[in-house]
């Protein structure tokens, strides 16, 4: 008796019902539950069409090789040649990946050296254009000197001769400029009664299953950190501010960087697109206030630099007309720009402030969607709503504790959005009131940026990690919908933006990298 796959006396013995054949248990075993058929007819064979069959114990008979001691002898010597030329093998390819490695290690080093030395070529390079580019804008101002008293917003060659008792004049916010305000408003206010939630507008299912897509190594490791991001929806480029004092221009459909601008001496507090033109305007810790001209290559060139401002530049917002723009400074003011020329048109503080023994400045700002309120933040934990036509301080909302980190109104104009040391919290503006609080972190945990998306149907908080939530009513419940970690290990998460029709948002942490959160697979980058 053999079994009819390998041809040996099987130890345990098997027969098919329906063959009739005798097989080794467990070939045939393994065989059906690889294939399912008879390995030697091809007929559907199961486990249980095979029975076993009783033997008494069966001895193999012994090979011709252990027959006799020279055959065992034989066998031996043959098995010790075959694992001697194994080894020697296995020597020979050892031998061959050392020499391998040792190539590969020397063309490392070399290459190493190399890099070394065209990043230390590329660094004195961009210092020599950083200080080409803080010397141009000077040599062109003293070279206008004469034309004008007053550059476009700042003082040229005087404006070191001016001292803290100097003050600039500025002409104000005219008539026409306040007709053209009040016409934007009332289109705006019309168009928003018609418009309607986009159907393209990413769904709380699609925002439930955002995740990481990637991340972008935009600024320098030795200041790691960006603190201000702003996107141009049309276009889908993202800026970043950064620590290192410079703004980055991302093209985020390819992944590849458009534009490094630099110039400022301190960290890039504030970025901003302006939605017509190629116009853009950073904010600084340098007390200045760049516009950038952006032309047909991608390039960006510095137009005008503002230095009206006489502490940080915290904030800068552009007006729904996208021909004024305003910026808030810790020192108690905020500027109203003309953003073609350049030129201050009023200059406005708070006055109405008791105690005057603490300093107060505006650490955030942004414009309502219709144009004609604007909302400051103070580091004295103070909300402030300013009428623009009348510079008047309208409203103060109190409550919070810590700085005013961020600000950002509904799009519908109902509702604000204040973020501070301690919480967020939702203002009804119809009735000037605080209608809920979100606590979110722990005490020691500030809450460092809050954004409505352009729709106004979810809100993005940020801190120790970046919370989604869905607009509600004021008394309906506002759901957290999502909750995204903070990958970059710094645990401040310091500014959160919703791209296009909320398909991805964008996030800024205290490190280098500006990473992109979205629905898996519909990232839109070219790999």
């Amino acid at each position: 008796m053999h079994c009819s796959i390998s041809g040996e006396v099987p130890e345990e013995p098997v027969v098919s019902k329906k063959s009739g054949l005798l097989y080794e248990k467990r070939l045939i075993e393994r065989h059906i539950s690889d294939y399912g058929k008879c390995p030697i007819t091809g007929e559907p064979l199961a486990m249980d069409d095979i029975v076993p069959v009783k033997t008494g114990k069966i001895v193999k008979p012994r090979t011709v090789q252990t027959a006799s001691i020279p055959g065992m002898l034989g066998m031996f010597q043959n098995e010790w040649d075959g694992l001697m030329l194994s080894n020697f093998a296995l020597e020979q390819q050892l031998h061959t990946a050392r020499q391998e490695l040792s190539h590969a290690l020397y063309q490392h080093d070399a290459a190493c050296r190399v890099i070394a030395r065209l990043k230390k070529e590329r660094d004195e390079a961009r210092s020599l254009l950083a200080q080409a580019e803080r010397q141009m804008p000077t040599l062109a101002t003293a070279a206008t000197a004469n034309a004008f008293a007053l550059s476009n917003g700042k003082r040229a060659a005087e404006d070191d001769d001016l001292g803290p008792p100097g003050k600039r004049i500025h002409p104000g916010i005219s008539a026409s400029i306040i007709t053209e305000l009040t016409d934007c408003n009332a289109a705006l206010s019309q168009q928003r009664k018609k418009r309607q939630i986009p159907p393209t507008l990413a769904s709380v299912d699609a925002l439930e299953r955002y995740t990481q897509l990637s991340s972008h190594p935009l600024h320098k490791t030795s200041k790691p950190g960006i603190v201000s991001i702003d996107i141009h929806y049309s276009k889908d480029v993202i800026a970043t501010g950064g620590v290192d004092s410079t703004a980055v221009l991302f093209d985020r459909p390819s992944g590849q960087i458009l534009s490094t601008l630099s110039g400022h001496s301190k960290k890039v507090t504030s970025v901003k697109f302006v939605a017509e033109g190629d116009l853009f305007l950073t904010g600084s810790a340098d007390k200045t206030v760049r516009i950038w001209q952006g032309s047909e290559e991608g390039k960006y060139d510095c137009r005008h630099i503002l230095k009206d401002h006489t502490a940080e530049v915290h904030a800068v917002t552009v007006h729904a007309t996208n021909n004024y723009f305003v910026t808030a400074s810790l020192d108690n003011t905020w500027c109203f720009y003309d953003l073609s020329s350049g030129l201050c048109l009023t200059q406005v503080s708070d006055t109405s402030k008791s105690d005057t023994s603490k300093p107060e400045g505006y650490t955030s700002a942004a414009f309502h969607p219709d144009g004609l309120i604007l909302g400051t933040g103070t580091s004295e934990a103070v909300v402030k709503i300013w009428d623009v036509k009348s510079q008047a301080n309208v409203a103060k909302f109190d409550g919070h504790v810590g700085a005013v980190t961020a600000i950002s109104f509904s799009e519908n104009g109902y509702f604000l959005a204040t973020a501070a040391h301690d919480s967020v919290k939702l203002w009804d503006l119809r009735k000037l009131k605080n209608f809920r609080t979100l606590n979110l972190y722990d005490p020691d945990t500030p809450t460092n940026s809050v954004e409505f998306d352009h729709s106004g149907c979810y809100l993005g908080v940020g801190g120790s990690d970046i919370r989604v939530f869905q607009v509600a009513s004021v008394k309906a419940e506002w759901n957290c919908i999502k909750t995204l970690p903070d990958l970059s290990g710094t645990g401040r998460t310091t500014c959160v933006k919703f791209g296009p029709d909320a398909k991805y948002i964008a996030v800024g942490s205290m490190d280098r990298n500006l990473r992109i959160f979205g629905l898996p697979g519909d990232d839109g980058q070219t790999e």
